[in-house]
Order: C-alpha cells, then sequence, then structure tokens
C-alpha cells in the first residue's frame, strides 16, 4: 500500500440488512451507541460524568470525519471495522469486576496519506494529554520508528479510551510496525521493546510468537498505555495466518504459568474450529516493569465474524466463554441491544472479536469487540456451523 489514501465508499449490502441512512453524522451516530453503552454497563462516558455525560473527547479523536453525514459513506477505507467506520466498540468483562466500555477510534481517517494522519493522530492525542493532565513521552519515544515521513499504511496511529466511572480514562495509543514496510516490523518492534526496557524478551518472543517470518506471523501493532494505569504496558501484536488453536496455545506458553490450556479451550469455542484459515488470529503480549525478559500477559483475539454465520451465534458462543469464567450474561445482552436494535440473526459482524485476557497480576477477563455498523450490516454467512 502506497501512502496516498483516498474515499470509498463501504461495500454494498442488501436492502434487507443495510442500517438506516438517516441525516445523522458519524459523530452522532457513535456517541448515541457509546453514551447507551456507558449506562447499559453502569460506567461514565468519556468525561467521567455518570450523570449528563459528554463525548467531547469522541469527537476529539473522530476530527474532521465526526461532522460527516453518514449518507456520504465513509471518509477513508479504515480498517478499524469492517464497513471502514473509524471506530470500534468494546466491553471488557473481568472475571472479579464490573465491565469496562472502551472505544478506538482512527483520528486521521478523513486526511489524505498516513504522513498527515500520524500528525493529526499526535495532535488528537496532546488534546487528550491537555484535557487529562497526562505526559505523551512514551509515544514520543518511538515517534522517529512508528510515525516516519514515507509512512506506509495500513495506519499510521489509533487511539483508545478505557472508560472507568468517574475517574479520567486510560488512553491506548496504537502504532504501526508496519509503517516502513513489513519487511522492517521485527526491527522496528524489537527496537522499540528495547527503548522501553524490554529488549531481552524479544529473542523468545520472536521464536515463540512468529517464527515463520511475515507472510505466516506479521507484527501488526505496537501498543502503549497513557494516562492513569495502575501498571502501565506495552504491547506487541502478532497476527497469526492459517493458525490454529493449539499454534495460539503455543504461543500464550510465553506467560509464565499454567494458561495455555484455557487459551486453546477459548479459541476453539470461540471459533468452533481448529484451524483459522479465514481471518486470522491475534495474539497480544503484554510487558509491564519488573519482568525485563517475559510478558506478564498474554491476550487472544479470535475473529468471530468469520467463523460464525451470524452474530446470534456469535453471542451465544460469547455467553458460552463468560459462563466458562464465571461472569454473568446480562451484561453482554444489554451491550449489544445498547448497540444497536437489530435483530442478531440478520447479520454477522456487530461482534467483530472475542478475546480472553490471561494475566500473571490479575484474574481472566472476556472482551467482546463490538461494530458501529455505521455504514454496513453484513448479511449472515451461509454454510458454517451454528453451535453456540
Amino acid at each position: 500500500m502506497t501512502s496516498t489514501r483516498t474515499s470509498q465508499p463501504a461495500a454494498s449490502c442488501d436492502a434487507a440488512t443495510a442500517p438506516p441512512r438517516p441525516t445523522a453524522t458519524l459523530g452522532e451516530h457513535l456517541s448515541r451507541q457509546l453514551l447507551a453503552l456507558c449506562d447499559a454497563m453502569g460506567v461514565g462516558a468519556p468525561d467521567g460524568g455518570a450523570t449528563g455525560p459528554r463525548v467531547g473527547p469522541l469527537f476529539h479523536l473522530l476530527g474532521g470525519a465526526a461532522r460527516r453525514p453518514l449518507a456520504a459513506g465513509p471518509a477513508s477505507p479504515s480498517f478499524v471495522s469492517d464497513d471502514h467506520s473509524p471506530a470500534e466498540l468494546s466491553v471488557s468483562f473481568p472475571s472479579d469486576g464490573s465491565p469496562t466500555v472502551r472505544i478506538v477510534a482512527e483520528p486521521g481517517c478523513a486526511t489524505t496519506s498516513f504522513e498527515e494522519s500520524g500528525r493529526v493522530g499526535q495532535s488528537a492525542l496532546a488534546d487528550l494529554a491537555a484535557r487529562w493532565n497526562f505526559s505523551t513521552e512514551p509515544v514520543d519515544r518511538v515517534a522517529d520508528l512508528f510515525l516516519p515521513a514515507a509512512a506506509q499504511g495500513p495506519f499510521a496511529l489509533w487511539c483508545a479510551l478505557d472508560l472507568r466511572g468517574d475517574r479520567a480514562p486510560g488512553v491506548k495509543v496504537y502504532l504501526n510496525p508496519r509503517c516502513q514496510g513489513s519487511g522492517l516490523s521485527p526491527r522496528l518492534t524489537e527496537e522499540a521493546l528495547t527503548r522501553f526496557g524490554f529488549g531481552r524478551a524479544w529473542p523468545a518472543l520472536l521464536e515463540h510468537a512468529a517464527p515463520r517470518g511475515p507472510g505466516g506471523d506479521e507484527f501488526s501493532f505496537f501498543a502503549v498505555d497513557l494516562g492513569r494505569w495502575r501498571t502501565p504496558r506495552v504491547k506487541v501484536y502478532v497476527t497469526h495466518h492459517g493458525f490454529s488453536a493449539a499454534g495460539a496455545e503455543s504461543v500464550a506458553r510465553l506467560l509464565p504459568g499454567e494458561h495455555a490450556a484455557s487459551v486453546g479451550e477459548f479459541c476453539r469455542t470461540a471459533g468452533d474450529t481448529e484451524r483459522f484459515d479465514r481471518r486470522p488470529l491475534v495474539s497480544c503480549l503484554s510487558f509491564t516493569p519488573g519482568d525485563d525478559e517475559h510478558p506478564t500477559g498474554y491476550t487472544l483475539h479470535v475473529p468471530v465474524r468469520d467463523y460464525a454465520p451470524d452474530d446470534r451465534v456469535a453471542r451465544d458462543r460469547a455467553a458460552v466463554l463468560l459462563r466458562r469464567h464465571g461472569i454473568p450474561t446480562d451484561g453482554l445482552d444489554r451491550a449489544l441491544a445498547a448497540v444497536t436494535p437489530r435483530d442478531p440473526a440478520h447479520g454477522v459482524g456487530l461482534i467483530s472479536y472475542l478475546s480472553l485476557v490471561r494475566s500473571t497480576r490479575q484474574p481472566p477477563r472476556v472482551t467482546v469487540y463490538l461494530s458501529p455498523e455505521a455504514y454496513e450490516v453484513r448479511p449472515p454467512l451461509p454454510g458454517l456451523p451454528e453451535r453456540p
């Protein structure tokens, strides 16, 4: 992909599955969803107000795209969501506490180049830092690696808000290891880990999480936590093409402790398959101060939308996984109802990913990722298994 971005409409879909085309803007659409989701989960919106919450930070993240009418289609072929919506919602369900609402957005989605997208993303991040009084130094530390003048796709910078009731949100920034070409992504990732003090972890990470090279295991994101986190993390994401549940178990063994079996079980239940030859699995390895050789967290992301015929089945699989970890399922149903009124059986992709987080420091969490479906509802996929 070159550094030029062009506007591109979402793929067409059947009228029966197409969302309504009101005069609303993208910002209004996402704001309604975010506020409804926060209310359903009992979480304050980005400014921390439990009553009458505001969504100003969301408009900062969306930039010029926030004012774009939905009927005009997406501003660019952003791959945050399948229909090119430049945002995605999620709810994280811990086994020992209350759910957390999150939103990730691409601030520079309306720009015409990846270089410009990076600049817009950094500006949006600076606005959030001024609002909530945190430092952007961790991003500045690796900006020369991930935000070069001749940046390549598929993105420059994403930013996520982790919403926490009456406290300021946690902020997460996602950077692109492929910004100088896929062939250099391992070198950039290693250098970035080294700058954060985790260089000693690289040999094992490369050997066990990405042994097949760019054609099989691809470094797809480098992420850092900003703001008020109990323990800030540096995270490396690896996309596994043509992978298996057994392969995910093998990667999970990088995390100290007995977590691999639960990861494999989660993977097989979420996808109802052993092999993942459609959309790939994604591993996330988290590193925190105190251990410079091993990850302290491992997350497996399963793209359930390509392995379930519709969102009804995806919901049922998510419910099984929540119950397996002792988590009630009523929050899941409230979350789905908050985001859309449509029947889950009438489309697939509302639930985009299901993920399991295992950590040496905290109990497990199951996260459900939700597409805003601002431009398209994908029709059900025929011929896929329906078992929950």
